[in-house]
Formats: C-alpha cells, sequence, structure tokens
C-alpha cells in the first residue's frame, strides 16, 4: 500500500511540476522582496510552511477540477462506493485512502491557523470546503459523490488529531527543540528525505562515487 501511495504521489508530481515550480517562484520571491523591504526577519520553516499551503491549494484545485474529467454516475448513498473497492487494491489506495490524504493536509493547516482546540471547527471547515467542490464538479461536466465529502472531511478530521499530536509532543520537549534554529534544520531534513525517497535519488551512490 505504501509503494502504491507513492506511485500515485510522483505520477501526480509529473502533471503538477510545472505550476509548482511557478507558484513557488512568484510566491517566493515576492515574499523575501517584502521582508527584505520592511526589514522583517526571516523564519524559513515558518515560510515554507505559508508556502506548502499556498501550493496545496493550487494543487487541490488542479485535482478536484481538471482530473479524471468527465467519469462515471453520481452518488447520493453513502457508503455505496467506499464498500464497491477490494481492500488493499489500487483502487481502494486510490479512491479511498487517496480521498482521506487529500484533506489531512487541509485539516491540519485549518487546525494550526485557528489553533483549535475543538475538532468540531475544523470538521466544519473541511465539510464545507468538500461539500463545495463536489457540488461544483456536478456543474462543469464531472460527477457528485457523497462518498467522497464522507472520506474528504474523515481527512480533515485525522489532520486536526495529527495537530493536535504534534502540539502535545511539543509542550514536552526541551526548549532547545523548540527553537527557530533546530526547527529550520529539522524541516529541511524532513524535505530533503522526502524528496530522495519520492523520487528514488541515488545519494548512496552520488556520495560514494
Amino acid at each position: 500500500m505504501v509503494t502504491t501511495i507513492k506511485n500515485i504521489i510522483t505520477s501526480y508530481f509529473s502533471d503538477v511540476w510545472p505550476i509548482i515550480i511557478i507558484i513557488t517562484v512568484i510566491v517566493s520571491s515576492l515574499r523575501i522582496a517584502y521582508l527584505i523591504k520592511n526589514n522583517q526577519k526571516f523564519c524559513f520553516y515558518k515560510e515554507v510552511f505559508m508556502l506548502l499551503f499556498i501550493l496545496y491549494v493550487m494543487c487541490l484545485f488542479e485535482v478536484v477540477t481538471l482530473q479524471d474529467h468527465n467519469y462515471g454516475l453520481s452518488n447520493y448513498i453513502p457508503f455505496k462506493e467506499i464498500f464497491r473497492y477490494e481492500m488493499g487494491s489500487y483502487l481502494f489506495v486510490r479512491n479511498i485512502i487517496g480521498n482521506i490524504l487529500l484533506f489531512l493536509p487541509y485539516g491540519y493547516f485549518a487546525a494550526d491557523y485557528l489553533k483549535s482546540k475543538k475538532v468540531l471547527p475544523v470538521c466544519f471547515l473541511t465539510f464545507l470546503v468538500t461539500i463545495t467542490i463536489e457540488l461544483v464538479q456536478l456543474n462543469i461536466g464531472r460527477t457528485f459523490d457523497i462518498d467522497d465529502v464522507i472520506l474528504n472531511t474523515l481527512g480533515g478530521m485525522l489532520g486536526y488529531f495529527l495537530y493536535r499530536g504534534i502540539e502535545k509532543i511539543k509542550v514536552k520537549l526541551p526548549k532547545f527543540f523548540k527553537t527557530d534554529g533546530f526547527i529550520n534544520f529539522f524541516v529541511i531534513l524532513i524535505l530533503i528525505i522526502s524528496i530522495v525517497y519520492l523520487f528514488d535519488w541515488p545519494v548512496i551512490e552520488w556520495l560514494n562515487s
């Protein structure tokens, strides 16, 4: 299942890499210019977090409006599509796990932005966004699927619980691990490991050459 998710992500990236590069350059250059002009402090992990949210929204738009155009029939019966796929199959991972993971970042970003200690506001916001997406899809030649609403909302809730879990861990960490310098280093490390893993970069071979 992990390999399947990885393949889906890398396959999707091959379609959206142009928009990722363009938006990254536009947002980053403007943001850095703003910080320099106003003589404000640059904090790498905070800027990356903001950039990732913008990229996430742009990629989400591409997924829900441009991919798999005009397919299937609308589904208004809860759980009808969820139980149609064989557990662990490619379609199960893509349509069930994929729909959950698709809104996990939104739930995390929303919880962090609101500093919410309750799941209900994040759950409502996720539901609002996903029901809007499904209604828009219904009017652009795609389909409405109530199961997508259920799975997306579940993903948003999982994002909230991920945020709350990380916050509880952060409280118990020594002061050094909460400094901007350490968090910046940790974020850079995670980004490098993620890129190397997803795109199978031969780092070990390169270091030994």
